[in-house]
C-alpha cells in the first residue's frame, strides 16, 4: 500500500478516511483527487493541467443509461476546483463530433460545438482540453503539467528518454497545439500501445489514468516520481547544474536591500503601457540559475510547456546589473536600465510581426513579465498581484524543466512560430476579453497608516474593496493581526511601526517594495488625540501629538514622494487631519495645532509636488465616535468635560451640532480618501470636509 514514505519527490495526500466520507460518489472522488494533485506545485502548477471522470447517468428526456464525462472547466484550477468549477458532457456525443471535425485549419470552430455535448446544463464553459479527455476510453484521467515530465518531454532525445525510463508503458505523441486533433492522436497512440499507463506529450505534460480515483492518483504520483527519480539520478553527475556558479549571490538581507531600492524603478518601466503590480522572490532555485554559467545560453530560448510562457512571456529580461550595483542614484540606474527595456519591446515586437497570421488579436503590451537580476533573484510584474506571483512560480517550474532536461539531453524549446500561435490563440484571447472589468484601484498599492482599527481600518478595506493592494502599518502588531487576518498577501500584508521613526517608515516601505513593487497611495491615518487646557497641556502632550501627527506625515510623505519618483507615474498622498485644525474650540491647544500643522504640510506638498503628478490633499474628519480609537479613554472625557456633557451623550452630540444631523462613521471617511485618489484626479491641495456639515469648518 501506498503511504507518504513512498514517494520522495511528491507528497501523498490521499486520506483513506476522506475518500471513505464521500461513498461511491465519483464526482466527488474525481474532485478530491483533482484538489489533493493541485496542492503539490510539484504535480502540477496553479491553474495548470486538467482532471476527469466518466460516469454512468440516466438521460433526462430518454431515461437511458448513458456515460458522462465530469471535466475542469476553462480556466479553473484543480487545486481549488469545486462542483461548480466542472462541466459534464455526453462521452457518446463528443466522440460523434469525429464526424464533423475538418481538420487542423478548423480546430477553434469546435470548441463551440463542445456546448451541443452539454449533458449538465449549469456546466462551466468546456476547455480546449475536453476532446484529449473524451477520446480516452478510462474512467478517470489526469492531465498533469510536472516539472519532471515536462523536462523529458522538452529534451532533445525526449521520445528515447521515456522509453529507457517506462520501457513500453508509456506512449509518446509529439508536440501539437491542444484541440481535438490532438485528442485523436491519444486515441491513436493508446490504440496502437494497448496496455500503457500513460502518455507522454512533447513539450507539452502527461496523461494518465485509472479505474477508480483513488488507482488514477497513485498511477499519476508513480510516474511522476520515476521521472524525478531518473532526472535526479542524472543531475550533476557528468557535469556542474546549469554549468555551475558564474557568481555568488549576496547574502540574504543586502539582496532584499538590493531588491528593494529595485523594484520601484522596475515597476515603473514595466508599466509604460499599463500599470503593473509587482512581485520579488529570492528562492534558491532562482538564485541557482540567474548565477549560473548557462544562464546567457538558456534565458534568451524561453519556455516549452504553453501554460508557462502564456503567464511568462516567451522569455525573461536578464539585467546587466552587478549584485552590488550602487542603486542610489535612481536616476543613473533607470537610464541604464531603459535601453534594455527598448531592446526587449523591440524583440517583441519583432517576434510579433515575425509570427502573425491575417486573424491574429493585435499586438499586446511589450514589456518583460519576468526580470531576473543575477546575485539578487526574480522580479515579475502582471496586472495584479496575484498574477504576478504566479508568473514567478510558472517560471521557477521553466528553470526546473531547463535544468532536468540539460540533466538527461539538452533542453529544447518550442519553435517561436509555435509559441505565438498559443500566445495569440484566438481563443485565448477571447478568454482574456471575458475577464470581467478591473475595479477603479486594480493595479494601485497603498500604505495605510494607523491601520490597525478606526478610521485607518476603515479606509483600508475601502481601498481593498475596489482592488488595491494595501500595507497595513500600526503601532500595534496584535491589531494589525487583526485586521489584516481575512485578507491573503496577494491581497494585503502588514509591518508593525511607529510613524515617528525613520527606520520604521523605511522598512514600511521596503515591504511595499518587496510585496508590490512600490506604492502609488499613502494615507496618513495614525493619530491620536488630547484634549486640555493651555495650563493642563504638558510639554509631552505637545511633543507626542507634534510626533505623531505633523512628524508621521512628514517622513510618510518623504518616503512616498521618494518611491512615487523612482516608478515616475505619480501618486497619491492623503493626510487625515480634523475639523479642529480649522475651527478655534476650547481646550484643544495641542491637537488643533498639530491638526493645522498636517493641513498646511498638505498645501506645502501640493505645491512642491503638482509638477511631478503626486497629489497631496486632506480629508477633515469630525465627531468620528464610534469604531475610533481616539475616543477611547481621555479624548472622549476631554471633549465631553469642553461641552457640559457625559460621555455616552457624546455621539448624540455631535450628530445634533452638524447641519446634516448625521452620525460620522469611519466608513464615510474612508469613502473621502476614495474620492480623492479614484475619481478627482486632477484635484491637489485641496480639503474634503467629511463632518456632516459644519459651518465654523468651511474653508474661506
Amino acid at each position: 500500500m501506498a503511504t507518504s514514505q513512498s514517494y520522495q519527490f511528491v507528497n501523498y495526500l490521499w486520506d483513506d478516511q476522506k475518500a471513505a466520507s464521500l461513498g461511491d460518489d465519483q464526482i466527488a472522488l474525481f474532485l478530491y483527487r483533482s484538489n489533493i494533485l493541485g496542492a503539490d506545485l510539484r504535480v502540477t502548477n496553479y491553474g495548470g493541467g486538467n482532471t476527469s471522470c466518466k460516469t454512468i447517468e440516466k438521460d433526462p428526456l430518454t431515461g437511458k443509461e448513458v456515460e458522462v464525462m465530469w471535466i475542469k472547466g476553462s480556466g479553473g484550477d484543480i487545486g481549488t476546483l469545486t462542483r461548480k468549477g466542472i462541466a459534464g458532457l455526453y462521452v457518446d456525443r463528443l466522440r460523434s463530433l469525429k464526424n464533423v471535425y475538418r481538420g487542423l485549419e478548423f480546430e477553434d470552430e469546435m470548441v463551440a460545438l463542445f456546448y451541443h455535448c452539454l449533458y449538465d446544463l449549469e456546466s462551466a464553459a468546456p476547455s480546449i482540453d475536453t476532446p484529449l479527455h473524451g477520446m480516452l476510453p478510462f474512467k478517470h484521467i489526469d492531465h498533469l503539467h510536472p516539472d519532471a515530465l515536462i523536462a523529458v518531454a522538452a529534451a532533445k532525445d525526449g521520445k528515447a528518454i521515456t522509453k529507457e525510463i517506462w520501457g513500453d508503458k508509456m506512449g509518446w505523441v509529439d508536440w501539437q497545439r491542444p484541440g481535438f486533433d490532438l485528442g485523436l492522436q491519444l486515441e491513436a497512440c493508446l490504440n496502437e500501445n494497448p496496455g500503457i499507463r500513460g502518455i507522454v506529450l512533447g513539450s507539452h505534460g502527461l496523461f494518465t489514468w485509472g479505474d477508480t480515483s483513488k488507482e488514477c492518483y497513485l498511477n499519476s504520483l508513480e510516474v511522476i516520481e520515476m521521472a524525478s527519480q531518473y532526472i535526479a539520478g542524472k543531475e550533476g553527475k557528468v557535469s556542474p547544474v546549469f554549468g555551475g556558479p558564474k557568481l555568488d549571490s549576496l547574502a540574504t538581507e543586502n539582496r532584499k536591500s538590493q531588491a528593494a531600492l529595485l523594484a520601484p524603478i522596475l515597476r515603473g518601466l514595466c508599466s509604460s503601457e499599463s500599470r503593473m503590480v509587482g512581485h520579488f522572490t529570492d528562492d534558491e532555485r532562482v538564485l541557482q540559475f540567474v548565477n549560473s554559467h548557462d544562464l546567457e545560453k538558456l534565458a534568451p530560448l524561453g519556455t516549452s510547456c504553453p501554460d508557462h510562457f502564456l503567464r511568462t512571456k516567451i522569455a525573461p529580461l536578464v539585467l546587466e546589473l552587478k549584485p552590488e550595483e550602487d542603486l542610489s542614484d535612481s536616476k543613473t540606474i533607470k537610464t541604464k536600465l531603459s535601453q534594455s527595456f527598448e531592446t526587449y519591446r523591440e524583440g517583441y515586437k519583432a517576434y510579433y510581426e515575425n509570427c502573425k497570421r491575417a486573424n491574429s488579436p493585435a499586438l499586446r503590451d511589450p514589456n518583460p513579465v519576468v526580470i531576473l537580476y543575477p546575485g539578487i533573484g526574480m522580479f515579475t510584474f502582471a496586472k495584479n498581484k496575484q498574477t504576478a506571483r504566479v508568473a514567478a512560480e510558472f517560471y521557477i517550474n521553466a528553470i526546473n524543466v531547463m535544468r532536468g532536461a540539460e540533466a538527461i539531453s539538452s533542453y529544447t524549446s518550442l519553435p517561436r512560430q509555435e509559441a505565438f500561435d498559443i500566445e495569440y490563440w484566438l481563443l485565448e484571447e477571447a478568454k482574456l476579453q471575458r475577464m470581467p472589468k478591473e475595479k477603479p484601484l486594480s493595479r494601485r498599492v497603498a500604505l495605510v497608516s494607523g491601520a490597525g482599527g478606526g478610521i485607518g481600518k476603515a479606509i483600508a478595506e475601502k481601498l481593498i474593496a475596489e482592488g488595491a493592494n494595501v500595507v497595513y502599518t500600526d503601532l500595534h502588531e496584535e491589531r494589525l493581526k487583526e485586521a489584516t487576518q481575512k485578507y491573503n498577501k496577494d491581497t494585503a500584508i502588514w509591518i508593525a511601526g511607529d510613524v515617528t521613526n525613520a527606520e520604521d517608515m523605511q522598512r514600511a516601505f521596503k515591504s511595499a517594495a518587496l510585496a508590490f513593487g512600490g506604492v502609488d497611495i499613502v494615507v496618513h491615518s495614525a493619530g491620536l488625540a488630547i484634549s486640555k487646557s493651555l495650563e493642563e497641556t504638558e510639554e509631552k502632550d505637545w511633543d507626542l501629538l507634534q510626533n505623531v501627527l505633523v512628524k508621521g506625515q512628514f517622513l510618510l510623505s518623504k518616503y512616498g514622494a521618494e518611491m512615487m519618483r523612482k516608478q515616475g507615474f505619480g501618486g497619491d498622498i492623503v493626510s487625515i487631519a480634523s475639523k479642529n485644525g480649522v475651527v478655534a474650540g476650547p481646550n484643544n491647544v495641542g491637537y488643533g495645532t498639530a491638526k493645522a500643522a498636517q493641513q498646511h504640510m498638505v498645501r506645502l506638498l501640493a505645491a512642491e509636488l503638482g509638477p511631478e503628478k503626486i497629489r497631496v490633499n486632506t480629508v477633515n474628519p469630525d465627531g468620528v465616535i464610534v469604531g475610533s480609537k481616539i475616543w477611547e479613554g481621555a479624548w472622549a472625557e476631554g471633549r465631553a468635560k469642553a461641552y457640559g456633557i457625559t460621555v455616552e451623550e457624546l455621539p448624540a452630540y455631535y450628530a445634533k451640532r452638524n447641519l446634516m444631523n448625521e452620525i460620522i462613521l469611519p466608513d464615510d471617511i474612508a469613502n473621502g480618501v476614495f474620492a480623492l485618489v479614484a475619481i478627482l484626479g486632477k484635484s491637489t491641495g485641496n480639503t474634503i470636509n467629511v463632518d456632516g456639515g459644519v459651518a465654523n469648518a468651511f474653508l474661506r
